[in-house]
């Protein structure tokens, strides 16, 4: 039997044993929803890239102190002619080599979060360091030189270091006030010791310098770290619509791999259906007609209508399940040819006239002549308007009318309408009926139901055609169904071409 072919590969179409990566991709996604829900932008939570920040800033701008340093050394030995302040800059500049060795030491290590703490202390540490330093430049004197002179000088290496630390540290919080605070200790100590009004002076200008940059810096500290959140929060964004793709891939797959054993179920079932079937309607058929002999009861004969007739209905309906899965899996090729779609509406017309005058219904055509014909599959064509009729025929009423129509498009194609003045369709109900097994609630309440294969059917076969099916329909005012063929499927009439005349013919003709 065919139905024990490939019977091992159908086994394993759809693989069962990958839900477990659904279930980590669902982990992962209600984790990433988490941290957005819960606030990972806190402060507290970017230590780490605010500590390797500052780190990378002092390694990119490790030469700036120096230069600096070594130019107030500089002015300094210029104005004092003292080699004092020398000592000073070899003792800035040991300081920052110190800050500097510990970025270097921190950027080849693996910092963890356990471990941000302790380096952030060590880098306070090495700044309150270098701010011993400005301290002990503060207290600077010079005998040789006017004091206004060199407070004006102090006062500006002062503040323009300051401004250098409040750039250079604001990534790593409390930086500046850690450095500056000794200097501002050494000048108010100076200042009570003394009394000098010029130290007094440089000491309330410099506090006020600090509380200013002091703040600015912890705003700046505030507005990088809230860049890192939105950071971190579109990554994570990112990575949810990374993982919400996975599953779709992963869901998709599996449904492309269901439907391919559904489609490869069907081929296997439809030879093993329709030899049965055809047994069944044929001898149904032998015994309604009494071929070998009467049937002495009348009631046997009718089961034997009914069987047939159940039979039909059966094949008919495994038949258009069977057309549906080959569109679905792209198998099912037209053969095509040149046909005038007149004449097709004319014997599907035929076909149901008998039904339709059962029911006293008026079937109207109403074609357009020296209609051309078009390059269609003439059998799916047929299908389709079969089908439409017979469902006009199917839900219009008792002395009802049906207009069949053969036309051409504004845009130059074709098209077979169908109006009834039926029950029709409610608007919203009109994409339900248009769907696989769709049926509206008229066709539910009817007596002659369908399989609600019908209409996709004709939809899938327009659409290989690549034409457009359009259905209209309003409550108690009746059902229009119009399938539209496309300009480029029209076979127009060419003229026919003349052969060229022979010589001997033009030469005569000249003569």
């Amino acid at each position: 039997m065919s139905i024990a072919v490939s019977t091992s590969t159908d086994k394993i179409i759809v693989d069962k044993s990958r839900n477990h990566r659904n279930k980590a991709v669902s982990k992962a996604v209600r984790a990433t929803r988490q941290r957005l829900q819960t606030g990972s932008s806190a402060p507290a939570g970017f230590d780490r890239e605010m500590l390797l920040l500052h780190i990378d800033a002092v390694l990119h701008g490790a030469i700036a102190l120096p230069l600096l340093v070594g130019l107030i050394s500089a002015i300094g030995v210029y104005l004092s002619e003292e080699p004092g302040i020398l000592l000073w800059g070899l003792m800035a500049l040991s300081a920052h080599a110190v800050t500097v060795y510990l970025a270097r030491k921190a950027k080849q290590q693996n910092i963890g979060a356990e471990k941000v703490a302790i380096w952030r202390r060590r880098f306070l540490a090495s700044q309150l360091l270098m701010g011993l330093c400005w301290a002990i430049f503060a207290l600077q004197d010079c005998g040789a030189c006017g004091e206004i002179q060199f407070a004006l000088f102090e006062g500006t290496g002062l503040f323009i270091a300051l401004a250098a630390t409040a750039m250079g540290t604001f990534l790593l919080r409390n930086a500046l006030v850690y450095t500056f605070l000794p200097v501002v200790g050494a000048l108010g100590f100076s200042s009570l010791t003394t009394g000098d009004p010029i130290h007094v002076g440089l000491t309330g200008i410099l506090s006020l310098s600090l509380v200013f940059l002091a703040f600015m810096t912890e705003r700046m500290n505030k507005a990088n770290v809230h860049i890192l959140s939105m950071q971190s929060e579109k990554d994570d964004l990112i990575a949810e619509l990374e993982v919400a793709k996975s599953m779709s891939d992963e869901a998709r797959r599996r449904a492309e791999e269901a439907n391919l054993a559904k489609s490869r179920f069907l081929a296997s079932m439809s030879h093993e259906l329709r030899t049965p079937l055809n047994a069944i309607l044929g001898f149904s058929e032998v015994m309604s007609t009494e071929v070998l002999g009467p049937l002495n009861n009348p009631t046997y004969k009718e089961y034997t209508v009914d069987i047939h007739r159940s039979g039909e209905h059966l094949l008919n309906l495994i038949n258009e399940i069977l057309d549906l899965s080959r569109i679905e899996a792209g198998r099912y090729e037209l053969n095509e040819e040149a046909v005038n779609l007149v004449e097709i509406a004319e014997d599907c017309i035929g076909m149901v006239q008998l039904r339709a005058r059962g029911k006293n219904i008026t079937i109207e055509p109403q074609f357009e002549q020296a209609m051309p014909s078009v390059w269609i599959d003439e059998k799916a064509m047929r299908q389709v308007a079969l089908n439409l009729l017979s469902n006009a025929v199917k839900f219009t009423p008792a002395g009802g009318e049906i207009t069949v129509k053969v036309g051409w498009t504004a845009g130059g194609g074709q098209y077979i309408s169908i109006k009834d003045n039926g029950p029709g369709i409610p608007e919203e109900e009109i994409p339900i009926v248009l769907s696989a097994f769709g049926q509206g609630s008229i066709a539910i309440k009817s007596a002659e139901q369908g399989t609600g294969l019908g209409l996709p059917i004709v939809q899938a076969i327009l659409a290989k055609h690549n034409g457009q099916f359009i259905l209209r329909s309003k409550l108690r005012e009746g059902t229009e169904a119009i399938a539209i063929l496309p300009p480029r499927r029209v076979l127009q009439s060419l003229p026919p071409v003349e052969d060229a005349p022979s010589p001997a013919r033009r030469r005569k003709s000249f003569a």
